[in-house]
């Protein structure tokens, strides 16, 4: 009776061996038929406290569902494949990279035009901002201009937000008009756009690399800048002698996100139209996260003693009117700058007369 017993428990020892090698054959078989037809490699030159992260995230989780993981999304966060705007774009163009995201100074010295999002005060608010990059009409004319110039290389996919919108800030006093910036020493980068505005606003451009701005601040070598909330209080800018901020908001932070052009039409036309529907989320997530997380860091400013300040519609109009020299400047001075501008303005008063017109028969 042993001797059946422990041929009993045998069998079922060999029955259960074989079923688990058959288990692992089609397993492997499994995953080998779900393996991805297509991999893209985005990267963004952040962190994964970043909107461009979050953005990410939901593209990556978007796009690896709805193609039935025909498309996987590796990301990588940081500089691991490309540590700025142009070796980045140069990793789109010879494929080694598949999607990134840039501000427009980070691309601007390869495409001059996009810095068309820096100009200020063409953009009245969030609902203008974000109706005209979901539009398309002007994406899609940067997006032509930018396949052009790189031989068909590099695809702008969407514009979304990084930080939501630059505003004047500053060490010394409140700003409420273009006069309260006479002789203030603001940081700018080293790029003729931003030290125009300066310049136009009656101030002193001063371009500090971002990794010094923190004592520039506390030794008076610069006595402001024009950053974000988050921005400002991520690097703990108050601590340095940062304690004045005007809500002007004279540029949208826009985020561009490029894709290999070749990558892209590599794929059949429903993969492809999964990618364009997966940055369309993204794009929606990138509009949404800098509120949510402005929301704190205005709190805290204030509560550190900040002063915060929101001009009157005619004191944001005195801005913009004392801004205007730097459209011309732009349009003259930036290959296809003309083009872009014209673009940006008609899209916007689009926006405004729809939004406008809606908001007139939503509150009757």
């Amino acid at each position: 009776m042993i001797a059946n017993r422990t041929a009993k428990i045998l069998g079922a020892v060999a029955l259960g061996l074989s079923m688990t090698a058959t288990t692992a054959v089609f397993s492997g078989m499994t995953t080998a038929a779900q393996a991805a037809d297509y991999k893209l490699r985005a990267t963004a030159n952040s962190n994964e406290n970043d909107e461009d992260y979050d953005g990410l995230i939901v593209f990556k989780d978007y796009v690896e569902k709805a193609s039935n993981g025909a498309i996987e999304v590796e990301l990588f966060i940081g500089t691991q494949l490309c540590s700025n705007g142009a070796e980045c774009l140069q990793g789109l163009a010879d494929g080694s990279i598949d999607i990134y995201i840039s501000t427009s100074g980070g691309a601007s010295g390869i495409f001059p035009y996009v810095q068309v999002l820096d100009l200020p005060y063409l953009l009245r608010d969030d609902r203008i901002a974000e109706e005209v990059l979901s539009e398309g009409t002007f994406t899609r004319l940067i997006r032509d201009l930018a396949l052009a110039d790189s031989g068909d290389k590099i695809r702008l996919m969407t514009i979304g937000n990084t930080g939501g919108w630059r505003n004047f800030a500053n060490t010394k006093r409140r700003v409420q008009t273009p006069g309260d910036m006479d002789g203030l020493k603001i940081r700018t980068v080293v790029a003729d756009l931003p030290q125009e505005l300066v310049k136009a606003l009656g101030a002193s451009p001063t371009p500090i690399p971002w990794p010094e701005l923190f004592t520039s601040f506390q030794t008076g070598v610069v006595e402001g800048s024009k950053n974000g909330i988050t921005d400002i209080m991520g690097m703990k800018f108050p601590d340095a002698g940062l304690k004045y901020v005007t809500l002007d908001g004279h540029a949208y932070m826009g985020a561009l996100w490029w894709m290999g052009n070749e990558q892209f039409m590599a794929m059949p036309d429903d993969m492809r139209r999964v990618v364009v529907d997966g940055f369309a989320q993204l794009q929606q997530a990138t509009f949404a996260s800098p509120k949510r997380k402005s929301i704190q860091a205005y709190s805290d400013f204030v509560s550190d003693g900040g002063d915060l300040y929101v001009p009157s519609p005619d004191e944001k109009a005195a801005f913009k009117e004392a801004a205007a020299p730097v459209y011309d400047w732009f349009k003259v001075n930036i290959p296809n700058g003309e083009v872009a501008f014209s673009a940006l303005t008609d899209a916007a008063a689009g926006a405004e007369a729809k939004i406008d017109g809606n908001a007139s028969m939503d509150i009757k």
